[in-house]
């Protein structure tokens, strides 16, 4: 058996899903990553867990839909495992879940290498310790109103924030508010018709990948409305023209990297997203994230060393955290 695949595995179902014996446990994945969740089913049956098991087809597309459709399929089940190529958190049946006390983890599992994403060092970061990094910055975010980023490469952007809450993901099921990703972050449903200006966008493509050359997009009123067409825009235009949905081209989320592990490579998107020392921006959907605006899905752009200002307050310059005297100790 691969050691770096039994490592994650554990990972996932000890530090992750944090498991009670007694819980039942509901998996859902497709049919490319069936030994990649047989390995945590039996791992989470070893510590007296009930569980069951969904195995969709191997497909190109997303799986999301149907728990669009059947918004009570996670219903039973104490904790989910969305375990699919594509992220499951913006469903509404994920939604649905989390709102009646069920714990969800979003595990996508989509690579660029070949590997599974169960073998990656980034799944090594400490939850408690992205815990108390992200408890610092959200007592910074608490109660502001407006964002503003910008990055040597020529990002200026501003995003509101007004009545909306920042909260974080670290892998553990059982912190935030019973849901949460492998991309340890912290993450704001931004206001969907107020972000403006100008990004660069350097580390990142989400699912596409490295991009071959920075390339820049205008936003105007919370929606996309340029993007230079370069070798890398026109690769960008097309993955959003082929959603065939408006609402992809609205900005609906804003992340802060909080996993010092992961290294912005390409291989992975929730790698790429995580990293210490970036920011991303979510369009799309964000129902999930405690937002207001719908569409098909939901992806991510990733922008490198970031200076980030809360109400003209700067709390990360160059894509280092500004910490306080108590907190470095405390670190």
């Amino acid at each position: 058996m691969n050691t770096k695949l039994e490592r994650g595995a554990r990972i996932i179902t000890e530090q992750w899903l944090e498991l009670h014996s007694g819980e039942r446990l509901f998996i859902v994945t497709s049919e490319e990553y069936k030994r990649e969740m047989k390995l945590i089913e039996q791992y989470a049956k070893d510590g007296g867990t009930l569980t069951e098991m969904m195995i969709f087809p191997k497909q190109p597309g997303q799986v999301g839909h149907y728990f669009d459709v059947h918004e009570d399929a996670f219903d039973s089940f104490d904790v989910i495992l969305g375990a699919t190529m594509h992220s499951l958190v913006t469903t509404k049946a994920a939604k649905r879940a989390i709102e009646r006390g069920s714990r969800f983890l979003s595990l996508p599992l989509s690579t660029n290498d070949g590997r599974s994403l169960l073998e990656y060092d980034f799944l090594q970061m400490d939850p408690k310790e992205s815990k108390r990094m992200a408890d610092k910055l959200l007592e910074r975010l608490s109660g502001g109103k407006r964002l503003k980023v910008t990055t040597a490469a020529g990002t200026n952007l501003t995003f509101s924030m007004e009545g909306r809450e920042a909260q974080l993901f670290t892998g553990a099921t059982r912190q935030g508010k019973g849901y949460s990703s492998s991309s340890f972050e912290i993450f704001i449903p931004i206001v969907e018709n107020e972000t403006f200006g100008t990004g660069v966008v350097d580390a990142s493509l989400g699912y596409i990948g490295v991009p071959k050359e920075p390339v820049k997009i205008g936003l105007k009123e919370g929606r996309v409305c340029e993007i230079e067409q370069n070798e890398t825009g026109q690769k960008l235009s097309q993955y959003m023209a082929d959603f065939h949905d408006e609402g992809m081209y609205v900005a609906g989320e804003f992340g802060i990297g909080l996993n010092t592990f992961s290294k912005c490579r390409g291989n992975s998107y929730i790698e790429d997203e995580s990293a210490y020392g970036t920011f991303h921006i979510g369009f799309g959907r964000n129902i999930g994230f405690g937002g207001k605006h719908e569409a098909k899905a939901h992806f991510d752009l990733v922008f490198d060393q970031p200076d980030i200002y809360v109400d003209d307050i700067l709390i990360m310059e160059k894509g280092e955290v500004i910490w306080d005297e108590e907190t470095l100790i405390a670190l």
